[in-house]
This record gives structure tokens, C-alpha cells and sequence, in this order.
């Protein structure tokens, strides 16, 4: 709780001085995220068509182990997954801020299974967790559609190859 507290009066603060920021950390030592900016100017732009603007967001590039680690510790959930979205705001203030925690391993698997390239699994998977962000859920059938539909629109907005 004290990290969501800090991170929730960080944004606020930095709201004050408009110094946000989307920011990429890489875990895994041999992966490179290419347009970098492109990709930022993108969550943006989904972001302001939404009436919300960028807070502070940071990208986390992992692998399956560490995923697996954070997913049973903040989750209870004892499974692999592409992406676990940590929000620090609340859907209904104006900025979005929060961490996304993206397992490649698992995101190159499943570019593979669904038959996509590289990039734009992971380009799904980043904006997945940004609607999460913002507060969208795909726990139903009804709410998995209304999300693919969403990345499916932010996805028409972006060409270029990241990974």
C-alpha cells in the first residue's frame, strides 16, 4: 500500500511541475524495444482520444520467471501471463499513471501461436495494459471483446516495428 500511496502523490506532484514521463526498463539483458518514441507518441495519442493525459508510466520488460514471481506475490495467481498492469491512479482523474510489467518470453510465444509478428504482439500487449490503466477489465466474455476491439482501434494507429 505505501508504494501505491507514494507513487499516487508522486504523479500528483508531478502533475503540479508537468514533468510526466512513459519510461522502458529492460530485465531480460539481450532484448531491445526500437521507437521507443513512436511507441510513446502512440500511447499518448490513445490517452488524449480518451480524455486522459500521460502520468507517469513505466514499461517493464521481463521475462516469465519474474512475472510468475510478481503474479503470485501481488495477485495470488500461480501462472505465466503477458502482462500484469499495476495502476497508481484512479480511472476517473485525469492522468494515467502506473507500472506495466510485460513477460517477452511469453509475448514472443503467443506472437507464434496467434500468427503476428514480434512487434505487434507486443505492441497488443502494451496497449492492453494501458486500457487496463484505465480501468477497462476482460474478466467476462462481453469485457474481452469490448477490449480487443479498443487494441484493435490503437493498433490502426501505429506502424512500426519495435522489437
Amino acid at each position: 500500500m505505501y508504494i501505491k500511496y507514494f507513487k499516487k502523490q508522486f504523479c500528483t506532484f508531478a502533475a503540479i511541475q508537468n514533468r510526466f514521463m512513459i519510461l522502458f526498463h529492460i530485465q531480460k539483458p539481450n532484448v531491445k524495444i526500437s521507437n521507443r518514441r513512436a511507441i510513446k507518441k502512440w500511447i499518448a495519442q490513445v490517452l488524449t482520444e480518451k480524455r486522459k493525459s500521460v502520468g507517469d508510466i513505466n514499461i517493464i520488460i521481463c521475462d516469465s520467471e519474474y512475472i510468475l514471481q510478481l503474479n503470485k506475490q501481488y495477485l495470488n495467481h500461480n501462472y505465466y501471463t503477458d502482462v500484469l498492469t499495476f495502476p497508481y491512479t484512479q480511472p476517473t482523474e485525469k492522468w494515467v499513471c502506473g507500472d506495466l510489467f510485460i513477460d517477452i518470453e511469453t509475448v514472443e510465444r503467443n506472437a507464434t501461436l496467434y500468427r503476428q509478428t514480434k512487434s505487434q504482439e507486443l505492441l497488443r500487449v502494451i496497449i492492453h495494459g494501458i486500457l487496463h490503466l484505465l480501468g477497462m477489465d476482460d474478466k467476462t466474455k462481453e469485457e474481452r471483446l469490448l477490449m480487443r476491439n479498443e487494441e484493435d482501434k490503437a493498433l490502426q494507429k501505429i506502424n512500426v516495428k519495435v522489437i
